[in-house]
């Protein structure tokens, strides 16, 4: 498989160990927006930066190559790449976070969000910890599980580091040095707290997942997400 990795710097490093560890090959490894070919790839890996990022994902598109992307902070524009993807029959997964262990995590989230629903004692709260080179925040992996608490229960939406009330989610975003990512849901009450954490080791994971999307999209037409590419329901 030949790769493009639109976006080469930590991240794309690390993708471009694991895609030739699996036998692909890196066709082209970029941090610029243009001056490159993008029909010399079958595959299209995109962890750039926010400005580059929907521009990158079009270019693809338009070009009938397969595209995924990790980069978080240019989810405004994601509904119209989502409308061109499917004028154009186009194939794109984005996920807000590709270690396969997360996408787990998610699932995990979604179903502890469902069974404290109606137990009105318990106090929520995410916490995210990064890197301090992390562009944004919340992390898109904390929006992500904001989403999927909000969708299973009575929370309306999701603030950063802020005074909330019962419906809307408090999110603590940290910033350390050489943090690759740490994500907790607590529920806490007078008796007692539930807790469920990720603690991402390295980088690994996340190009792990990113490879493994990738490899999954070609051949395909559709939106998809993580979900699919693991057949977690």
């Amino acid at each position: 498989m030949k790769i493009a990795l639109l976006g080469y710097g930590r991240m794309g490093k690390e993708i471009e160990q694991i895609a030739l560890k699996r036998g692909h090959e890196i066709v082209i490894k970029t941090s610029a927006q243009e001056g490159y070919d993008i029909q010399l790839a079958d595959v299209a890996i995109d962890f750039s930066i926010p400005t580059a990022a929907a521009s990158n994902i079009s270019n693809c598109i338009h070009h009938q190559i397969p595209v995924i992307s990790g980069t978080t902070g240019w989810l405004e524009q994601y509904d119209a790449i989502v409308e061109l993807c499917k004028q154009k029959k186009g194939a794109f997964i984005y996920a807000s976070n590709f270690s396969l262990g997360v996408n787990i995590f998610f699932e995990l989230n979604k179903q502890l969000a469902k069974m404290m629903n109606t137990l009105e004692d318990y106090s929520l709260e995410i916490e995210e910890i990064h890197h301090t080179q992390k562009l944004d925040a919340p992390s898109g992996t904390a929006i992500s599980l904001a989403e999927g608490i909000i969708t299973h229960s009575n929370k309306k939406s999701w603030k950063l580091d802020g005074e909330t009330d019962d419906e809307i989610i408090p999110i603590v975003a940290k910033r350390i040095p050489d943090v690759p990512g740490t994500h907790s849901i607590k529920y806490a009450s007078k008796v007692d707290s539930i807790e469920i954490k990720h603690t991402a080791h390295s980088r690994q994971g996340f190009a792990l997942g990113a490879v493994v999307a990738a490899e999954w999209l070609v051949g395909k037409t559709g939106i998809y997400t993580m979900k699919d590419v693991l057949n977690l329901g």
